[in-house]
């Protein structure tokens, strides 16, 4: 029988994955790295038991995470992405032609250099577009320290544990909104809302305090087992989620982005939340 990677980031549910190849393990007493190949996903990286991401799926998260917010604003110009190391949100951001500057914070420049290797599609060059300028540095003590405002803000963070947990705290929240443009936009990775409902409730508190607009909205990632995964969505421009589907349409056809997964009809239905997650929502407001 061929090796299984088993994912362990529920006590009591999982999934594996067969191993055909290993082409990257570093173990030590705090981390557990491996980049292995499998014959349905690709290349799949996990990291202390996690999936992060697959060749295969990937297109599904990125693009949801980014066209949301950037086909929503009416005019992004800059864009601040928090996390993504692996260059999947960057890519896709840097398909919108009006989008003028990127800055990238990562807190480790190894994280980059790695998928730059091991998942060269992640990227796709955007590392090199000048429009691009990448940090290396913790997300939080950026937001604290940085004077510059965004149109628009992506937390691509990993799950609220360890090195990744600050970027889900009020301190992180009220700190990136200080970053954001009048109108602008900040939406964050927020977990399976099936499994990890605890992210949907600790965020609204959190977020849902800082801004006029503060729901969620939905995508379907295989590899993010569970059901749905929920992204925050957060601004203070009440119009923007409310925009009809033909204006977005027309929006996302003069950009001449072609995609695998997002479009206009997705985008507008996708803040259609499971009436469990309305009850969890409302039963805080």
């Amino acid at each position: 029988m061929s090796e299984r990677y088993l994912e362990v980031l529920y006590p009591t549910y999982g999934q594996y994955f067969e191993v055909k190849e290993v082409l990257f393990e570093h173990k030590t007493d705090h981390q557990h790295l491996i980049i292995f190949n499998n014959d349905h996903f690709g290349r799949v990286m996990a990291l202390d038991g996690i999936i992060q991401t697959t060749e295969k799926d990937e297109f599904i998260y990125h693009e949801m995470l980014t066209h949301v917010p950037l086909m929503a604003h009416r005019s992004p110009k800059s864009v601040l992405i928090i996390g993504g190391g692996d260059g999947g949100i960057l890519r896709e951001t840097l398909r919108h032609s009006n989008v003028e500057r990127v800055v990238q914070v990562e807190i480790d420049q190894s994280v980059i250099d790695m998928c730059k290797e091991y998942f060269p599609k992640h990227s796709n060059g955007a590392f090199d577009d000048p429009r691009a300028e990448i940090v290396i540095a913790d997300g939080m003590d950026y937001v604290k320290q940085a004077t510059e405002t965004f149109d628009i803000i992506i937390s691509d963070s990993t799950d609220p544990v360890g090195p990744g947990e600050v970027l889900f705290t009020n301190d992180f929240y009220r700190l990136a909104k200080a970053r954001l443009n009048d109108g602008g936009i900040m939406v964050t990775q927020n977990g399976v809302c099936y499994m990890q409902l605890d992210e949907v409730i600790n965020t609204t508190k959190r977020m849902g305090a800082l801004y006029q607009d503060q729901t969620f909205y939905t995508s379907a990632v295989p590899t993010y087992i569970g059901g749905l995964m929920t992204l925050a969505w957060a601004t203070d421009d009440t119009t923007l989620r409310q925009q009809e589907v033909a204006d977005i349409r027309q929006r996302f056809e003069s950009s001449g982005i072609k995609t695998r997964y997002y479009n206009p009809e997705l985008h507008k239905a996708a803040f259609a939340l499971p009436q469990y997650v309305r009850d969890a929502i409302d039963a805080i407001k």
